[in-house]
């Protein structure tokens, strides 16, 4: 019998990389959704393709180069996707129009950390994972062209060499060091300071979400509101409408965003940040229908930023959210 062993099925030694290749085109696209559309269609050009590989590299090398095409395609015919606060200041909170409601293809959307984060993770390197996934520096990333954003994502995040990068990009280390320091410089004009990952062994962060949780459950506004960085924003894509501060934020909840009263929480992580699928009493009666992901930033022991995304209707399955909460699913 022979002792030889055999090489896995081309499929599965693609398919070993589907987490982090999702991390990248996430990145690249600021959308979860185009993210796996373009994994995809690396995936299959990559199955068609495979013959041809001739190990000149490493199987990783070859697959991120197909996928780099693929985003910078997408990247290209598209354009950058924004954040609420990128269309105009902040409106008020004693607004009865919640403003124009814009398609999905614009805005930055989340991610939850199982699709893109590989699993048994180092803790020390989940940390770094879930800081180059958060909102704030995924939309920062969008800033960047297209070839800057890849150069910075293979060098920064995911701590290819430059060589490497040269290769995959057929071009030269003096590019991409070039194309390295600008991206630097306009990444620092457009991240706000880094805020706190999701840390589920911190008893801080543990106690401030148990907090929040009580707090908006019982819509208790004035204890949610200490909850609050002074300058705390919130948003509600795909309304273009958002709101800074304590009293437009506490106006607005207890204004037109009052049917939010008698929510349940349920909790998720998105961008490697704490996050909970928000359900509003059913009309009906009859326990509690989805209304919005929400997604929170924290910084310094308070929440500097709640994300309230409302597409639930692709949101919610993605996160593996329940479609309805019957009355006896709640406590």
């Amino acid at each position: 019998m022979s002792d030889a062993v055999t090489d896995p099925p081309i499929e599965a030694q693609l398919e070993r990389f589907r987490p982090e290749l999702t991390g990248y085109c996430y990145r690249m696209l600021g959308s979860a959704f185009e993210a796996e559309d373009a994994v995809q269609e690396t995936m299959i050009r990559a199955w068609r393709g495979h013959d041809s590989f001739e190990g000149r590299s490493s199987l990783r090398s070859w697959i991120y180069r197909i996928a780099t095409n693929v985003c910078l395609n997408m990247v290209d015919s598209a354009q950058r996707r924004i954040r609420p606060m990128d269309l105009g200041p902040a409106g008020s909170g004693h607004a009865t129009d919640p403003g124009a409601i814009h398609p999905e293809k614009i805005w930055v959307g989340p991610v939850p950390d199982e699709r893109i984060l590989p699993e048994g993770s180092d803790p020390a390197n989940l940390i770094a994972e879930r800081e180059s996934i958060r909102l704030a520096f995924v939309a920062a990333l969008q800033h960047l062209p297209s070839r800057q954003r890849a150069v910075l994502i293979l060098r920064e995040v995911l701590a290819w060499s430059a060589q490497e990068v040269a290769d995959l990009l057929d071009t030269s280390v003096a590019s991409v060091n070039s194309a390295l320091q600008r991206a630097r410089a306009t990444l620092a004009a457009a991240t706000p300071s880094a805020g706190d990952t999701y840390r589920p062994l911190d008893a801080e962060q543990r106690e401030l979400l148990a907090r929040y949780v009580k707090a908006f459950e019982a819509y208790d506004l004035r204890a949610l509101t200490t909850l609050l960085h002074e300058d705390a924003t919130l948003s509600m894509p795909p309304l273009a409408l958002w709101l800074r501060g304590h009293d437009d934020i506490s106006a607005w909840m207890s204004g037109t965003g009052s049917g939010c009263e008698g929510s349940r929480l349920i909790p998720v992580i998105a961008n490697g940040l704490p996050a909970f699928g928000q359900y509003r009493a059913s009309p009906t009666g009859d326990g509690h229908d989805p209304w919005a992901l929400i997604v929170l930033e924290i910084a310094d022991g308070r929440i500097a930023a709640v994300n309230n995304f409302l597409d639930t209707a692709r949101l919610f399955p993605l996160f593996g959210l329940p479609p309805h909460l019957p009355p006896t699913d709640l406590p």
